[in-house]
Parts: structure tokens; sequence; C-alpha cells
């Protein structure tokens, strides 16, 4: 594998800079956070956060979201099959999600949809921002948001009519075609629209010649997105906004020698098609605030399958072995938010009914002539689960002063359950757990903030499914306790952006997934089931961000995560949590329409799970981008992974 110090990597975009010291007349655009109760400037919010702009998005990234992940500090992913599904911020996050109980830890919304554990359907085209909220957000998500929150937004419908036109082409017949447009549909422009449509295919970098195909692990993705303002009068403001998403990708990613050739007779398929709506009113017609409501729901089915013995009869030969797993999940959500906010406080309830339904199927045939022995295997199993969560929450800000504030928030969330699967196993637990942060952040003057802040954050406990040991059958709650000090800075006449903060945070009653043989005779009685580990953990780091318009034709942006975690009594690192994240690059843009980007990321090792020792290797990568842009138009040549790295994922 070849492997690059990452100074030698990072020192690549040095000859950009060469495009001369004059300085920018542009300053940076400021970037609004609308994740959070209130929408407000990203430099005045007391806690880390990255936000990624819609310009940043198209020119970092090509289709989907798990292409940004590198450049956002602490933040990782994992998926089950071909695509990012499950997100980890600092460490913290599901790695998967077999069984039909889903409780994640980082919140993923997509314009007010919740997609939590599911985040297969974050496709980028015609996203205006994607924001994510570091650290516990114990009263603005509650349960869902342990670790932090990630948020995506689609482009809001303006009065101008406008529309855009995408099309790409790529080696590994990668093929995309996307189509967008909006405006007024009113003269007095109140009413507001914008559609979407994108369709992206590849043949997922795979052959498989015992198939005599290219394709097997390809992917054929589709999104529909529409969203409508209206403003309904000088008070009262409506945006509804829907999404259809369609993954229909193959799985066929593993060979037995490790390479990229597949020897699989069944491919499998890692699909996700999913259907959701929001609706919110902004009604500011009280002199003391605004009454918000949001509802949402989302339903999506899930598909999941894999040539379990990943071969064929000719790769076995001469013995039988010949196995497949196949998994169905069909998951519904619906929400309900009321928020009133004035100046200074707010208050807000929250309901969330989630409901799923989960289907495997194992089959299987093994002989060996060599013993005449014979098996098989079928095995189905179903469940079904039901969760609702009620909150209620609320919010108090004291101005201390003229430049100092003092905020603190509190959410109290009741969550039962009701599952029961076709092994006789019937659960209802229920809890009522609580979260919250205070804060402190104080304007030096204009262009410099700085702020200290404590939150506590929790996650709902649950139940062990199938054969596990005696006692182990439920698991309690979790709460992780999180102390951050940050400082952000707009310098050089807006032009440069200097973001930073350090946090220590510590994991009490975290939920562990662990593995154990209960038979010691019986290599097959070996299970996985989550406890709460008495020992606690701690993750410690640093994050930091710039962004500098250097001149008048270069921008520079860049980003560094730093992580210690410690997992309980092992001392090992936590899953997922490599100890360094690093991204910059560089944008140098001509008069004459002649633009190029640079773009390298670099990522330390890290523990695949906490059950074994299997990493992944430190890496770097880098992709660019050159092209020419007018008025109306712009193409352009791009190339991801440009050294062709290899690197490991889940």
């Amino acid at each position: 594998m070849k492997h690059r110090p990452i100074a030698q990597i990072l020192a690549a975009l040095l000859p950009v800079l060469a495009a001369g010291p004059a300085l920018a007349d542009d300053a940076i655009d400021e970037i609004v956070v609308t994740a959070d109760f209130r929408e407000r400037p990203a430099h005045e919010m007391a806690t880390s956060v990255t936000v990624l702009s819609g310009d940043f998005i198209r020119e970092a990234a090509q289709q989907h979201f798990e292409e940004l992940v590198n450049t956002v500090p602490n933040l990782n992913w994992s998926g089950d099959g071909h695509r990012a599904r499950y997100f980890q911020i600092r460490g913290i996050g599901e790695l998967e999600q077999y069984e039909g109980a889903p409780n994640p830890s980082v919140g993923f919304l997509i314009d007010d949809i919740d997609f939590s554990g599911i985040g297969t359907v974050a496709t980028l085209f015609d996203m205006e921002s994607v924001e994510v909220l570091r650290g516990p957000q114990g009263s603005r998500y509650g349960a869902n948001a342990l670790a932090g929150l990630i948020y995506m937004r689609s482009k809001t419908p303006s009065a101008e009519r406008d529309g855009r036109v995408q099309i790409a082409v790529g080696d590994d017949d990668a093929r995309g075609i996307g189509l967008a447009f909006g405006g007024a549909l009113d003269d007095e422009e109140r009413l507001l629209f914008r559609v979407s449509g994108q369709r992206f295919e590849s043949n997922g970098f795979r052959d498989n010649p015992y198939l005599g195909r290219e394709d097997s692990n390809g992917r054929e993705e589709t999104s529909l997105r529409a969203r409508l303002r209206f403003d309904a009068s000088d008070d009262l403001e409506v945006n509804l906004a829907t999404m259809y998403t369609d993954i229909d990708n193959g799985y066929d990613a593993f060979a037995l020698d490790n390479s990229y050739t597949m020897l699989s007779d069944k491919p499998g398929r890692d699909a996700q098609r999913s259907t959701g709506a929001s609706l919110r009113f902004d009604w500011n017609g009280s002199a003391l605030g605004t009454l918000t409501a949001i509802t949402s729901f989302a339903s999506s089915d899930i598909d999941f399958s894999f040539d379990a013995d990943w071969g064929n009869e000719e790769s076995w030969s001469p013995v039988t072995y010949d196995y497949v797993s196949l998994t169905n999940r069909e998951r519904r959500t619906i929400s309900q938010e009321f928020r009133f906010a004035a100046e200074q406080w707010l208050v807000g309830v929250y309901a969330l009914g989630l409901s799923e339904d989960l289907d495997t199927t194992n089959l299987g045939e093994y002989y060996d002539p060599g013993y005449d022995f014979a098996d098989s295997l079928n095995d189905v199993f179903g469940s079904e689960f039901e969760s609702t969560n009620l909150a209620a929450f609320g919010q108090r800000d004291w101005r201390l002063g003229g430049a100092s504030t003092l905020s603190a928030g509190v959410r109290v969330e009741q969550r039962s359950t009701d599952y029961s699967d076709t092994t006789a196993l019937d659960a209802d637990p229920s809890e009522t757990m609580w979260g919250g942060e205070l804060s402190l952040s104080h304007e030096h003057n204009d262009n410099v903030m700085s702020y200290v802040s404590l939150s506590r954050g929790y996650k709902a406990g649950g139940f062990n499914l199938g054969v596990v040991p005696t006692g182990q059958r439920t698991f309690g709650d979790e709460v992780l306790w999180s102390v951050e000090a940050g400082v952000k800075t707009m310098l050089a006449s807006n032009r440069l952006q200097i973001n930073a903060a350090a946090f220590y945070s510590r994991r009490d009653d975290q939920q562990v997934r662990i593995s154990e043989q209960i038979n010691p005779n019986d290599p097959a009685s070996f299970v996985f089931f989550t406890i709460n580990d008495t020992a606690r953990g701690n993750v410690q780091g640093l994050e930091a961000d710039l962004r500098w318009y250097a001149s008048d034709a270069v921008e520079l942006y860049a980003s560094l995560g730093l992580m210690n975690s410690e997992l309980g009594e092992s001392g090992r690192d936590l899953a997922h949590a490599p100890r360094y994240s690093i991204s910059a690059g560089a944008v140098y843009r001509s008069a004459s329409g002649f633009f190029a980007r640079l773009d390298a990321t670099a990522r330390d090792e890290y523990f695949f799970d906490v059950t074994h020792d299997e990493k992944s290797q430190a890496y770097e990568l880098v992709n660019a981008r050159v092209g020419f842009e007018g008025e109306n138009w712009r193409i352009e040549l791009w190339a991801r992974n440009l050294f062709d790295e290899q690197y490991a994922v889940r």
C-alpha cells in the first residue's frame, strides 16, 4: 500500500499560492446555522460546528455525503454494505444495526426529516448546506443526538426564476444527470418553489468474471426533491419539503483473496427507498416572540443481502458451499415539534413515533464428499419494533453586561418501546432521561468571540436479541458529559476566519457491544450483545478550521481534528476514532473564467470495532478539479483519489 507523509501531500497545495499578493475584495459570507432552535450565525454559537456551503459541496464532492466526511474534523462513517449508513462523531456512534431495535447516537436529518441510522439517502445534488454539530445536543435533539447532529438542507426556493442542469461522466462507467429549477408562482412573489431530480450510475469498480459482469457492485441512485415556500401573511411563513430517494446499489464487494475480482455467484444488494416530507410554520404575530411548528414523516424500505460464502460452485469444488443472507427492513417515523421563542428564552414540546419491521432469511447448503457430510440452513427471523419519544425542553439566555451571555437549556424525555419477534421474545422497556447544556460566551470585539460550555447528553437503554449470557438481556441508558472551550474569529476585514475548540467528554455507563462464546466446546455459540461498561470512558481532543481569501484569486481552507480516546477498563482507543484527521485545500479563480482546485485529506489509523484488534491504516487522499466557467455555464475535469491510494473502510 502506498503511504505518503502528510507534509508531502499538503505541500502539493503550495504552488497554487503563486496567484499574487493582492488582497481580496470579497469577504467571507456569513454562515447561518439552521439546525439550532434559532437560525443564527455560526460564529455566534457556543459549540463546535462545521458548515459546508453549497459551493463547497459542489466542488469538493461528486455524489454522496460520505465523500465529504474526511473534510469534517473528528467525523467518521461505516456502512452495512455499499454506502455510508452510520456516522460517528468524536468516536461515538453506531457501526452497524443488524437487529430490529434502532437506537442511534448521531442524529441525521434532511430538511427536518429524520433519517438517523439510515443515512444511505445522503445524495448531494442541489444541496444548499451540510451542518455538523459536534458534542451532545441534549436540549435540542435529545436521545438520538448523544454524540452530535448532522443536518442537510436542500436549496431554498427564491423569487428569482433560475435553473440548473448537470451532466457528468467518468471512468468505472460513471454517468449522471441532474436538473433543478425554481422561482415564483405568483406575481406578488409570495409563493415560491424549487424542484430537483438526479440520476447517477456507475459499475462499482469490481469485476465478477464468473458471472461475466462488471456491475455486480454497481450503483443506481435516484433523488427527487421539491420545496414550496408560502408567505401567507406578513406574520406567517409556511415551508413544505418533500423527497423521494431510490438507492439501488449492488453489494459484491469482498473476495476471499481481498482483491477487486469477485467470485460470488449470488451478488447481494444494498438498497434504500425512502419517501419523506416536512411541513414547517413560523408565526411571528405576537410581540412576545415566534411560534414554530414542524411536522415530518418518513417511510423507508431497506434491502440488504449478500452472498454469504463469497464464492461459486467452481471456486469451492469439490465441496458444496453455498450460502446467502437476505434482510428487509421497513421503517416509518413521524414527528411533531412545537416551540415558542422569545428574544432571550424559548420553550417547546416534541414527539417522535418510530416503527420498524425486520425480516431476515439465511439460506445455505454444505456437502463435503471427502467426509460424506452434509448440512443445510434455513433460518428465518422476524421482528416488530415500536418506540415513542415525548420530550419537553426550554432554554434561557441572560446578558451579563454588554458583551457576555450566559445560556442554559434543559430537556426531559420519556421513551417507551414495544418489541416482539419470532423467537417469542417480548420486551417493552420505558425510561425517562434528561440532558442539557450551560454555556458562557463573551464577545471580545466585533471579530472575536470565545466560549466555554458544559453539556449532558443521553442515550436510551435497550435489550439484546437472540441467545445471550445469563443476566445480559437488557442494558441501561448512557450519559455523556462534555466540557468544551473555543474561540471564533473573523479577521483581516472578514477575509480570514479561524475557529478552534478543545473538548473533554466522559461516558458514564457507556454502551459497549462485545462478544462471548457461551459454550466453550461449541464455536457456534459465539454471540454479540451490548452491556453497560461500568468503567468510565473518555474522549478529549481539539478541532480547528481556517478559511482565508489570500488574494483576489486564491481561497484557502484547512481543518484539523485531534482525538485521544479511552474505552473503559481496556484502555484502548474507541472504534472509528482516528487520532488525527486533517484536510486542506486551495482554489484559484482567474478573471478569464479558468479555475483550479486541489483538496487533500489525511486520516490516522483506527480500530474497526471494540471486539477485535483489526485496524485501518493511516492514509492520505488528494482530489483535483480544473475547468472554465462563464456567467451561466461551467465545464470541469475532476479526479478523485488522484494518486490511487488504497485504503480500508468498514
